[in-house]
């Protein structure tokens, strides 16, 4: 149900909502008085969002023509925010289908305008795969009968934004760094603050407008260069850094995905693009949104404001938010008769004697910085395993140290369902055979008493599914059995009131 919804304004339409640019652009929207329509493919990932009850959710893919039709349906502006980075070697088709689907359904729904948030190119240099297919969604966007507004960013630098966080953790962990030569390719980054701002300006450019504008901050440094003031202003030591020029895109991936919670298949095309330098050639998007009156700001600036809402625990979105393997179509292991298949299941149950509420305290704050209060080693083995072969390992945390709402990443695991003091289902993203889930669950016997049951679920795709989990089973009871007896041990420590602050 839409809440204070004013009919007067203009639709708006939001895709890649779960993202970390969509997620933080809905509120902005809102906040100048526009009505909100979002299409997302699971629409159960946006229950928690404190915006759900203002907005109207669809469910939609870009990859379905009809859907798009219905989610564009009486829609003035449409924002594109969807890219298909994470899909592999295949992003590029992937690419090109969808944004061909939207222009055709965007035309058909006579939309007025679509928004469109690409990547900043050089005009005269060789691009990388992965900012020449930004490029050329934009340009079938820009043929696509509709006006336009294509925005070119280079690195956006914000709490849990891609470019952010590999910038933060590859300055973080090494204080000695051997770089491949991009390190001194010039960058102009730019805040997201600045990004939204231009983004929602965007939605009222006069009807003649079809055109690309580059965007960025007043600072252009190079990687190594924003590395640097990164250490300073992060209080760390300074960093040495030495460049390679023989270190490949290839390898460069492998170190960022070992050292970073960006995984290889997404750390490729990045480091591919960071080859090319990116700055402004101009800044006519003044002429249509006019600069924030407090001025763009600058990189200093952004980075302490990123550190400080880290820091205070109000990182709203996250990159990893978009990565989700799932798709509207996996089954889930509440299903009846679980949707065909066979499905091994580990389960167990134990009394704790603390309150449910105790107890869901300790399970919500599970992963990332708290660990998964078993067999530390098997867990590091195992991510780092993971992240050898592109799987995204124990390396992506958590987006809050307490707070997850569903969608959230949870080091190798992704959020499928929450229901409060009750259950926490995690879906696993690591490389495996098959689907897995993990369910910890609060319920109370007869007598009252607070118990915790654990489920580890697996369904096997093909044979080498089976023979995995006769491989792993015998370490459940040193893995799941570890992680109850702890998980409770734990609850019944805590206080008999807390706070989460």
């Amino acid at each position: 149900m839409i809440e204070n919804e004013s009919v007067d304004q203009p639709l708006v339409l939001v895709t890649g909502a779960t993202g970390y640019i969509g997620g933080r652009l809905v509120p902005e929207l809102l906040a100048a008085g526009l009505r909100v329509r979002v299409m997302v493919r699971q629409p159960r990932q946006l229950a928690d969002r404190e915006w759900s009850s203002r907005v109207e959710i669809v469910q939609g893919d870009a990859a379905d023509p009809t859907s798009l039709v219905q989610a564009l349906g009486e829609v003035k502006v449409a924002y594109y925010l969807i890219h298909s980075m994470g899909a592999g070697s295949a992003f590029e088709s992937l690419d090109h289908t969808n944004a061909h689907n939207f222009a055709a359904a965007a035309y058909a729904c006579q939309v007025e305008r679509i928004v469109y948030l690409g990547g900043l190119y050089p005009k005269s240099e060789e691009l990388s795969r992965h900012l020449k297919s930004r490029k050329e969604v934009g340009e079938i966007l820009l043929a696509s009968g509709i006006p336009t507004t294509v925005l070119r960013a280079a690195v956006i630098i914000g709490s849990g934004s891609l470019s952010f966080e590999m910038l933060r953790y590859l300055t973080e962990r090494l204080p000695v760094m051997i770089t491949p030569h991009w390190v001194e390719s010039r960058i102009q980054p730019i805040a997201v603050r600045d990004v939204l701002h231009y983004l929602v300006g965007s939605a009222h450019m006069p009807p003649t407008v079809n055109r690309g504008f580059d965007i960025g901050g007043p600072d252009v440094f190079t990687y190594r260069q924003m590395m640097v003031r990164y250490a300073s202003i992060a209080g760390l030591k300074p960093r040495r850094i030495l460049a390679l020029p023989l270190l490949s895109p290839s390898l460069s991936s492998h170190w960022v995905g070992l050292v970073t919670p960006v995984p290889k298949r997404i750390a490729r095309p990045l480091m591919q693009s960071l080859i090319n330098e990116v700055i402004c050639k101009e800044h006519d998007i003044a002429e249509y949104v006019p600069d924030p009156e407090e001025n763009l700001i600058s990189f200093d600036r952004a980075v302490e404001l990123a550190l400080q809402r880290i820091q205070d625990r109000r990182v709203t979105t996250s990159w990893s938010s978009a990565t989700t393997a799932g798709a509207p179509s996996d089954p889930l292991p509440s299903d009846p008769d679980w949707a065909g298949g066979s499905l091994y299941v580990d389960e167990r149950e134990r009394i704790v004697n603390a309150t449910p509420e105790q107890l869901w305290h300790i399970i919500k704050g599970i992963g990332g910085e708290h660990g998964w209060y078993s067999w530390r080693f098997g867990w590091w083995t195992r991510g780092l395993l993971d992240r050898f072969v592109g799987g995204p390992g124990l390396r992506r945390g958590r987006r809050d140290p307490y707070d997850l709402v569903v969608g959230d990443a949870l080091d190798w695991w992704r959020v499928e369902e929450i229901q409060e003091n009750r259950l926490l289902r995690l879906r696993a993203e690591m490389r495996l055979p098959g689907l897995a889930w993990l369910e910890l669950i609060i319920d109370a016997d007869k007598d009252g008493h607070t118990v915790f049951k654990q489920r580890a679920l697996f369904h096997p795709i093909g044979p080498s599914g089976g023979l995995y989990w006769m491989l792993i089973y015998p370490f459940h009871g040193l893995v799941f059995g570890g992680m109850q007896r702890n998980i409770a041990h734990a609850a019944e420590n805590q206080p008999p009131t807390f706070s989460e602050g």
